[in-house]
């Protein structure tokens, strides 16, 4: 059996955007193909079985037959690694992942495995994503995001202590590369990192309907009360303003899919906000208006879709309910509104640190994403470094050592890196 263990360089990298896509590439070329992810971090209850969140949505997307304590066989939830420190959990839990990984590879050709967070992550139960990659025997692909430096930086690192472990790295992916606007940026990147002997299999092109979150991301990760759910808890928020200025200067920097940050209490806002919502909706219904609404409020920000002419909506701080004919109107133009009690400042930083996930119900990203790998990213090549003879010694990490080895690993990185270019800070 083929296996490949995908690893990133931190989170919100896209590992679980290629994991998707690269599955689906897989299953396509008549692969019989399993899918676990061996330590999670962010899981939820189904049927009254914890399992990893990235666990749930393969097996809903692609009908895999596994059950899921076996695709998701080990997760943490909150005070586990103090109770592993403290000796409270005498469960050997690499052997738990081993006789997972036995019954899901059962009758497979591939065998993809999603790790969690950098290479690192898990050290603090002795379950490192390059613990559980030696221990599987299966070489690694590492998963970062676009830039230069940064991304150059911490896939050397991270291929360090891989390599550190034993395991192969065959090479890396970079998610959320914008060629149209950079160019030279790809060349770049596949130059930066053979200078350290890594392969780049891969560039996925930036797609804001990936990178950005949606309402239903808002409302589940920001405490609050909904005001109204709007037409579309799906709707992605394209662009965050803040309602700090007069109204007249605000529209003129906000429009289709934009994310209103406002006090509700204020009202000058509020109302002017709805009404250029107001008058763009009835421009979209009848464009010989034009010339009559000339004076009234309208965005002057174009919308990415020229097919969407409203707001994604408003979310309002400070615990301030705005009145209720404010509301009332906010329904009527069926605008989405939440409430937090955060100030506006904390309120915007949440929104700017909103974990995007992919849901199962999301067909249009899931599609995208599909097509996305098919064409950006070396599938054969990635087969063909699965069947490489096993190089590694399938073993059960040790912990004092391993924890040792992650020190060595990560500051024989930075000399590295430090060596390579000459920068320093």
């Amino acid at each position: 059996m083929r296996q490949l263990y995908l690893a990133a360089t931190g989170m919100n990298r896209g590992k679980t955007t290629v994991s998707l896509g690269l599955l689906a590439a897989l299953i396509d070329r008549g692969l019989e193909t399993g899918f676990i992810k061996p330590v999670g971090q962010r899981y939820a209850m189904v049927d009254g079985v914890p399992a990893d969140e990235d666990a749930i949505l393969m097996k809903s997307v692609f009908g895999l037959p596994d059950r899921l304590e076996v695709m998701s066989p080990v997760h943490i939830p909150r005070g586990f690694t103090k109770s592993y420190i403290s000796g409270s959990v005498t469960e050997d839990l690499a052997a738990r992942i081993g006789r997972a990984r036995g019954e899901v590879s059962r009758g497979r050709d591939v065998l993809l495995i999603e790790g969690t967070g950098h290479a690192g992550v898990g050290a603090v139960i002795d379950l490192s994503n390059a613990d559980v990659a030696r221990a599987l025997g299966a070489p690694a692909v590492i998963v970062s995001e676009a830039g230069v430096g940064r991304p150059i930086d911490e896939i050397v690192l991270n291929h360090a202590l891989f390599t550190r472990h034993g395991v192969e790295v065959v090479g890396a992916v970079i998610n959320k590369v914008d060629a149209d606007a950079h160019p030279s940026l790809p060349g770049i990147l596949r130059a930066g990192l053979a200078r350290h002997g890594i392969d780049l299999l891969g560039m996925l092109p930036y797609r804001p309907l990936l990178s950005n979150p949606t309402l239903s991301m808002l409302v589940e990760q920001m405490p609050g009360e909904v005001l109204h759910p709007g037409a579309d808890l799906d709707r992605v928020i394209e662009h965050v303003a803040i309602g700090a200025m007069q109204p007249r200067h605000l529209l003129e920097r906000i429009g289709p899919g934009s994310l209103l940050i406002v006090p509700g209490d204020r009202e000058d806002v509020i109302q002017a906000t709805v009404a250029a919502n107001r008058t763009a909706r009835t421009l979209r219904t009848d464009p010989g208006l034009f010339d009559r609404l000339r004076n009234r409020s309208r965005f002057g920000r174009r919308a990415a879709d020229p097919g969407r002419t409203e707001l994604a909506g408003m979310l309002f701080t400070g615990g301030y309910r705005p009145r209720p004919r404010d509301l009332e109107a906010i329904r009527a133009e069926d605008l989405f509104a939440h409430l937090v009690e955060e100030d506006t400042y904390a309120a915007a930083s949440a929104v700017h640190d909103l974990l995007v996930k992919i849901h199962a119900g999301d067909t249009a990203k899931i599609a995208l994403i599909k097509a996305l790998v098919a064409e950006h990213l070396d599938v054969d090549r990635l087969l063909e470094a699965s069947q490489r003879p096993d190089r590694l010694r399938v073993q059960a990490p040790s912990s004092a050592p391993a924890l040792r080895s992650t020190w060595d690993s990560v500051r024989d990185g930075v000399r590295r890196v430090f060596r390579s270019d000459g920068r320093a800070g």
